[in-house]
């Protein structure tokens, strides 16, 4: 019966991507319900540790044998661990402390096109027009949600900080995307085990300032189930679903599912912490991802 779902097939890749998306849409509820019970920094540290230590048993032998390449280029790993795994997600839990998991999501959309445009300048990537109408189409999506659909709100420069965080959040995503051309050819697991152990320890002293300073947390039945859900789920089992589904179907395909976290985001918000998507959260969505729809079109052949 497994083996069904090991064959390279477009349906078992639309499987992998879509429970994909669902495991990160629940981060994102997840990491807003557990902001009234256990400090983001140490979310984020629980979270890397606890993936660190799942993952390590399956890894371990592949980062044996990449070892001479992981040596070579351990400063590069190090960044994109501290970047794209360590603080994006810490700068994503202390976002969703302050603003609605279906804002977050959406927000999070912006990212392809913050990738083009940190391509422009760390890459010198050539811009059409066609891409650049798309960076201002999103960016007014952005500003919509940022400003609650209200452009007084911007004008009185009256923003929601955890709005501010999460694009804070999105635009080291996009760094960190960008850095990832560059990375040393290596197994896929000997990559997420040093990132994320990288993840665990750039948190484990933010973790201890948070504690020391008085930050409280609640050990209970129910919060311990939300951290494994985020150790398990959108840590281990996303980023292995999501490999297999871009080996199958290839990166340019498996990058339109990432529009799902926003829907599954609003759904499942609404089911478990009573959140009302707005009409301004639609207009929001709708704008950024037209824009990330023009910015993805591919350039003119010049004559």
């Amino acid at each position: 019966m497994l083996s069904i779902f090991s064959r390279p097939t477009t349906a078992n890749a639309a499987l992998f991507l879509s429970l994909t998306m669902l495991f990160w849409a629940g981060n994102h509820v997840v990491g807003r319900w557990l902001g009234g019970h256990m400090p983001p920094v140490t979310l984020a540290c629980l979270r890397w540790i606890g993936a660190t230590a799942l993952l390590a048993p399956f890894a371990w032998r592949y980062v044996r044998d990449d070892w001479e390449a992981v040596r070579a280029r351990l400063p590069f790993l190090i960044v994109l661990g501290v970047v794209g795994v360590g603080l994006f997600n810490t700068l994503q839990y202390i976002a969703l402390v302050h603003t609605t998991a279906t804002s977050s999501a959406i927000l999070n959309s912006s990212g392809p096109i913050l990738i083009v445009i940190f391509g422009v300048f760390m890459l010198q990537q050539r811009i059409s027009m066609l891409q650049l109408t798309g960076i201002g189409v999103s960016l007014l999506g952005v500003l919509t949600v940022v400003g609650k659909g209200d452009p007084r709100s911007l004008l009185a420069m009256e923003y929601n900080k955890g709005d501010l965080y999460m694009l804070a959040a999105v635009a080291l995503w996009a760094f960190y995307t960008v850095l990832l051309q560059r990375r040393p050819k290596i197994h896929w697991l000997s990559f997420a085990l040093v990132t994320y152990f990288v993840a665990a320890v750039l948190n484990m002293p933010l973790a201890l300032a948070e504690v020391s300073l008085g930050a409280r947390f609640d050990l209970t039945p129910g919060t311990l189930a939300a951290i494994a859900y985020i150790v398990v789920f959108p840590s281990l089992l996303a980023n292995l679903f999501f490999n297999r589904g871009v080996e199958i179907i290839g990166a340019s395909r498996a990058g339109v599912f990432m529009h799902l976290v926003p829907m599954f985001t609003a759904v499942l918000a609404m089911v478990f912490l009573g959140e009302q998507p707005s009409l301004f959260h639609a207009a929001g969505f709708a704008l950024i991802l037209a824009g990330v729809w023009l910015g993805s079109r591919p350039q003119p052949a010049s004559a």
